[in-house]
C-alpha cells in the first residue's frame, strides 16, 4: 500500500469514526428524552364557592365567572365577572349591599409539571372595580340608658351609582381531575384603591372585595372552582428524563 492509499484509508477510518459517534449521541439523545404535546388555549371555569354560600347563608347571594389565557409557559392573562348580594343584619343595624364587579391581571405558574401534566401553582395580581348599591333598612340608637326600649329607626334608604375599585394579590393552585377538567383552589389578600363616600355612613360591603372594616383598607377572600381548558393549539415539547 502507497502513502497515497494510506492517506485515503486514513480519511475514510476517520470520517466512519465520527459518523459512528454522532450516530450514537443521537440515539442516547432519543432514549434520555420524551417528546410531548402541551395544549395552550382558554380555561373558563366558575366559583362555587359563592354558589355553596348562596345555598347555606339566607343573607348572601352571588356567583363568579372566570377565565384565564394561556399567554406563553408560564404567563396566564386572567379576568373574572360576579355579581353579589349582601345583607349585614346585626343588632344595631340593617343594611343591603347590590352589585357586580370585575377583575382584571395575571397568573404566573412557579410549578415545574410532569410530562403532559398541565397543573398549576400560581401567584397573581389583579385590578378590581366594583359598581353597587346599598339600602340602609334599619338603625339602632345608642344609649348607656336601658330603662326604655330600644330606640330603632325605620329608615329604607338607598345609596346608588356606589363604586370602589383595589389591588388584589392572590394565590392558588389548579390540578386537572380528568382530560381538560380542573379544580382549584385560592386565597386573596386585597387593598383598596378608591371608593365612593357616603355622607353619615359607611361601605359596609364591597362586592368582590369582601366585608370591610373601619379604620383598615385591607380585605382579604378565598375560594374554590371547577373550570374546563378549552384547548386552542399544542406545542411540541421535548423533556429529559432519568437513566
Amino acid at each position: 500500500m502507497n502513502l497515497k492509499h494510506t492517506f485515503i484509508f486514513f480519511i475514510s477510518a476517520i470520517s466512519l469514526l465520527n459518523f459512528s459517534f454522532a450516530f450514537g449521541q443521537n440515539n442516547e439523545q432519543e432514549k434520555d428524552s420524551v417528546v410531548y404535546k402541551e395544549r395552550y388555549g382558554l380555561t373558563l371555569g366558575l366559583d362555587i364557592s359563592r354558589l355553596g354560600r348562596t345555598l347555606w347563608d339566607d343573607n348572601y347571594e352571588g356567583f363568579e365567572i372566570w377565565g384565564d389565557y394561556r399567554f406563553n409557559d408560564d404567563i396566564y392573562l386572567a379576568a373574572e365577572l360576579g355579581y353579589e348580594t349582601y345583607t349585614y343584619d346585626e343588632d344595631n343595624l340593617i343594611n343591603t349591599t347590590d352589585g357586580s364587579y370585575i377583575k382584571i391581571g395575571a397568573n404566573y405558574n412557579v410549578y415545574d409539571n410532569w410530562i403532559g401534566m398541565q397543573n398549576l401553582i400560581y401567584v397573581g395580581l389583579r385590578y378590581g372595580f366594583a359598581s353597587y348599591s346599598q339600602n340602609l333598612q334599619q338603625y339602632r340608637i345608642y344609649t348607656t340608658d336601658n330603662y326604655f326600649e330600644p330606640d330603632i329607626r325605620i329608615v329604607d334608604r338607598e345609596f346608588n351609582n356606589l363604586t370602589a375599585s383595589w389591588i388584589e394579590m392572590k394565590a392558588g393552585l389548579r390540578v386537572e381531575v380528568l382530560r381538560n377538567i380542573f379544580i382549584g383552589v385560592h386565597v386573596q389578600l386585597k387593598s383598596i384603591v378608591a371608593e365612593s363616600e357616603i355622607t353619615n355612613f359607611d361601605n359596609l360591603y364591597i362586592p368582590g372585595f369582601n366585608r370591610t372594616y373601619d379604620r383598615s383598607s385591607f380585605g382579604a377572600g378565598w375560594g374554590y372552582s371547577i373550570s374546563y381548558l378549552i384547548p386552542i393549539y399544542t406545542k411540541r415539547k421535548t423533556q429529559a428524563v432519568g437513566n
